[in-house]
């Protein structure tokens, strides 16, 4: 699989606009004709999750809904709308000598995607790829197994009807975890690994991978709210920030709030996070504000919830927000409250994650949201690419070099 793959990334990379666009269009008209067939397939995975007994998160992200199905297909579309980077032109240069010297965009090369639970993942990564023009190896998670072998079955078809390689998009036809050990070790055939999923997945994919892995570990956001935050705002983007999906890796962690404004805004923002079922771990300052509160410990800094749980520590000074994103953040995603010009560019400028916002929720992290349609994960890795992956971080760039005869001599 990955020697075919490697030889139709060469072909890809060379494919007009045009037919990439194309192909995603049918792809995605093939996918919605195609419903019935893939709810059936995904009722196969549905069935074996409720006799397995997995959770009801799982199960839900594991559901290819009408309203699913619907959302993966518009994704495509909006991928078909985007500006193809393959051959773009960076910048250009001349040198003394009057060569003109220049940077293209190209594919990375053969992308394996090694991912959890989630069926559209399927569809965004080998779109995403395709228009990039990469070749992907894809190897879901075994609970959407019969989902996944649908979706890539339909896109396979699509390709190989408009005279690509079916290589362009394969789906790893085992469950067996010895499959994804063999695929790490194929340097020579895979450009880059990109692991979706928890921790522990992660992990293992970079402790065995001979290949350069992009990846985030934990998403350990931060919200700070300065002194001079507008508190109604604040306490908006808190809650939204912690509440609208707790369970993802954009969702906010950790609450630093500033002793000046903590005696008004932490029992505002406490009775509001309350409301909505969220548990407050506190540092001992806050606890001596609003009573009632768990003690937070060490260890809840360092915590990524995904739940709805959420540390709160009271610092006295911006600097000491940001020393303590240093220390215990994970180069995710954080964001300052403020009305202070200096402290937002302090922050900006000292914060060291892959995406740093002002006066919005950490939930904005997410490549569809920056407009770069969909993305292929969050990298916290800056090598080679930093924040959410879309066309763009799909590509590398090489030099080219326009001459008229010139010789070097020195």
């Amino acid at each position: 699989m990955a020697m075919a793959a490697k030889k139709a990334s060469q072909a890809l990379s060379s494919l007009s606009t045009a037919l990439k666009n194309r192909v995603l269009d049918q792809m995605a008209g093939e996918l919605l004709n195609k419903t019935d067939f893939l709810k059936r397939e995904n009722e196969k995975d549905l069935k074996d999750a409720h006799e397995k007994g997995l959770s009801t998160a799982l199960i839900d992200r594991l559901r290819l809904s009408d309203k699913v199905i619907k959302e993966m297909v518009e994704e495509i579309r909006e991928i078909v709308q985007l500006p193809d980077p393959v051959g773009e032109i960076v910048k250009m240069w001349r040198r003394p000598n009057n060569l003109l010297v220049g940077k293209m965009r190209i594919p990375l090369g053969v992308i394996g995607i090694i991912y959890e639970s989630r069926p559209n993942v399927t569809v965004d990564a080998a779109a995403l790829c395709l228009k990039s023009g990469n070749a992907v190896i894809l190897r879901g998670g075994k609970e959407a197994f019969h989902s996944n072998r649908a979706l890539a079955g339909i896109m396979q078809e699509v390709v190989k009807g408009n005279g690509v390689s079916e290589a362009a998009i394969q789906l790893i036809p085992a469950v067996e975890r010895e499959a994804v050990y063999e695929m790490l070790k194929l340097e020579g055939y895979i450009d880059v690994i990109i692991p979706r999923g928890g921790e522990e997945l992660i992990r293992a994919v970079v402790e065995r991978s001979q290949i350069p892995v992009i990846k985030h570990y934990r998403g350990v956001c931060h919200i700070f709210v300065d002194a001079s935050a507008n508190e109604a705002m604040a306490e908006s983007v808190v809650v939204n920030a912690k509440v609208q999906r707790p369970g993802v890796c954009n969702a906010l962690e950790t609450l630093l709030v500033h002793e000046e404004i903590a005696p008004r805004f932490l029992p505002r923002i406490v009775s509001s996070l309350r409301k909505e079922g969220v548990e407050v771990r506190a540092c001992e300052k806050s606890r001596r504000i609003v009573h009632g509160l768990k003690e937070a410990r060490e260890e809840d800094w360092y915590q990524e919830y995904l739940d709805l749980i959420v540390s709160i520590k009271i610092v006295s000074t911006v600097e000491e927000a940001i020393d303590h994103i240093a220390e215990y953040g994970s180069m995710h995603t954080d964001a300052i409250i403020t009305s202070d010009y200096s402290n937002s560019q302090l922050f900006l400028q000292k914060v060291n994650s892959s995406v740093v916002l002002v006066n919005a929720s950490t939930r904005f992290n997410d490549g569809n949201q920056l407009g770069l349609g969909s993305e292929i994960g969050i990298s916290t890795t800056k090598l080679h690419a930093f924040g959410p992956m879309g066309l763009n971080e799909l590509t590398t760039c090489k030099f080219v070099v326009y001459g008229n005869g010139q010789i070097r001599e020195g």
